[in-house]
This record gives C-alpha cells, sequence and structure tokens, in this order.
C-alpha cells in the first residue's frame, strides 16, 4: 500500500496545532499574573498552586462549577427522557405532517440562542423561575431535545421492527419493552446524545448569563468577570480554563466508542 509522504510529519503538526492552546492554558495556570505579563516562558518558572487554590476555597468560583453541573444534570435527563419515545414514534409511526414536525423540531437549532433569551427572561421572570439551575436546564432543552430526537432516530430506525412485534406477542406491556429491550439496544445512540446535549449546556454562555443573577450564576459566567484591583487576574482565569476542560473531557471518555459508532451511522 502507497504511503503519503511526509503523513508523519502532518500527524505531528496537527497535533502541536490541537495540542498548544491546551498546553499554554495549563502552562499559565502555574504562573503568577507577574510573570504571565513580563515574561513569555514555555514552563513556569516560578510554579504555583494558588490560582486553583483560589478557586477551590473561594466560594464565588466553586459555585459557578456547582451550579454549571446541577443545570447540565438535569438538562442531559430532560432531554433524553423527552427524546426518547418521540425518537421512537418518529421511527416506528407514520401519521399526517410527521417529516413536517420532525423538520420544525431542527429547525429551532437553526436559530441562535438569542432569539429566544428575552422571551425566557420574561417568563421565566412572571414564574420565579429566573436565577436558578431549572431555568437554564429548560431553556437548553429548546435546543437539546430536537438534536437528541435527531439522533436516537437514527439508532432505533437501525433497530427491525421484528424485535417490537416479537416482544409484544410475548406479552411485554409498552413500558416493559421501551425500558428492558428498546433502551438497551439503542444505548449507543442514547450515549451519543447524552454526550452533545452535556457539552452544549456545559459550554453555552448567553442563555446561562442572561437567565441567572447571583445564585445560579454558572462558571462561563464567572470566567467572564475575572477583573481585579490590580487589573485582569490571568492566572486564575487560566486554572479555570483548565478545570472547566476536565468535566467535557471525562464524558468524552466514556463514551468515545459510541461517539464512534454515530459517526458510522451518520446521525453525528
Amino acid at each position: 500500500m502507497s504511503t503519503i509522504p511526509g503523513r508523519r510529519i502532518i500527524m505531528v503538526a496537527f497535533l502541536i496545532f490541537l495540542l498548544l492552546p491546551i498546553y499554554w492554558l495549563v502552562n499559565m495556570s502555574f504562573k503568577t499574573n507577574t510573570e504571565i505579563v513580563t515574561t513569555m516562558t514555555l514552563w513556569p518558572h516560578q510554579p504555583t498552586l494558588e490560582n486553583y487554590k483560589r478557586i477551590f476555597t473561594d466560594e464565588s468560583w466553586y459555585s459557578g462549577y456547582i451550579n454549571s453541573l446541577t443545570y447540565v444534570l438535569i438538562n442531559t435527563v430532560i432531554s433524553i427522557a423527552v427524546a426518547l419515545p418521540a425518537a421512537y414514534a418518529f421511527s416506528r409511526y407514520r401519521f399526517l405532517g410527521d417529516k413536517h414536525l420532525f423538520f420544525w423540531l431542527l429547525s429551532n437549532r437553526m436559530a441562535p440562542a438569542a432569539v429566544f433569551a428575552l422571551p425566557f427572561f420574561n417568563l421565566y421572570s412572571a414564574i420565579n423561575l429566573f436565577d436558578t439551575p431549572w431555568a437554564v436546564a429548560l431553556a437548553h432543552c429548546i435546543f437539546n431535545v430536537p438534536l437528541a430526537v435527531w439522533i436516537l432516530e437514527g439508532f432505533v430506525s437501525g433497530v427491525p421492527r421484528e424485535i417490537d412485534e416479537t416482544a409484544f406477542l410475548d406479552g411485554y406491556s409498552f413500558p416493559r419493552f421501551f425500558l428492558t429491550i428498546y433502551i438497551p439496544l439503542i444505548k449507543a445512540g442514547v450515549g451519543v446524545a447524552a454526550f452533545f446535549c452535556f457539552m452544549f449546556s456545559w459550554v453555552e454562555l448567553l442563555m446561562a448569563r442572561t437567565l441567572t443573577s447571583v445564585n445560579a450564576k454558572p462558571i462561563v459566567a464567572v470566567m467572564t468577570r475575572t477583573v481585579s484591583a490590580s487589573g485582569m487576574d490571568w492566572g486564575v482565569l487560566a486554572a479555570a480554563g483548565v478545570l472547566t476542560i476536565v468535566p467535557g473531557a471525562i464524558v468524552i471518555w466514556f463514551v468515545r466508542n459510541y461517539i464512534a459508532k454515530g459517526f458510522a451511522m451518520g446521525r453525528v
């Protein structure tokens, strides 16, 4: 088999291009502000853990991570719970307007978050949901549920209808079939959908900032307000960035095989 000349060089250059920003972020997180703004070094000359210490001891920082994880997990659970039966219905049944309804669901993904920010702000303020994790979690559903339905519908369509018919002939009720046969068969799709729901909610900024103020402020909002009396707190901001990458990396590690299957099915 012929090989591409210099493919190793190309691969190494590509990896460096991808990993350099992450390495530089980690490098900055162990530096003092003085070293960051006065010198450009490949590694810290005076390594410090003060930036991480501040994040783990300052409530305004660690509460941001707690708030973010709270609404992200709520949103992921709601999105998957709603998308599973919807995906089954779109895959197994045909009804008037089903294609149009499916397209309408996906069209919500085409609109920027700014379109929905003001209506959600007004609505949640009126019903006392403003500045709660539920406000952000429910708002993100308008983006995550259509995506989860689209991903899961592809996995459900890959399951033969004969399995449904056999289960019902064997006396399975629909809830029992749904929980014991249907979901285990498409667990790869559930993993893929949960991953994308998690990542969207984790990195989304506009809705999270608009619908929170003090009590439920997420980490993405806290990171945009790091100006102290002496100026921008670069070291703490870098440490917060490193810690923000960790949850996504953990999720990717657990669902990496499911994501590969999703790519193979053309649903990712």
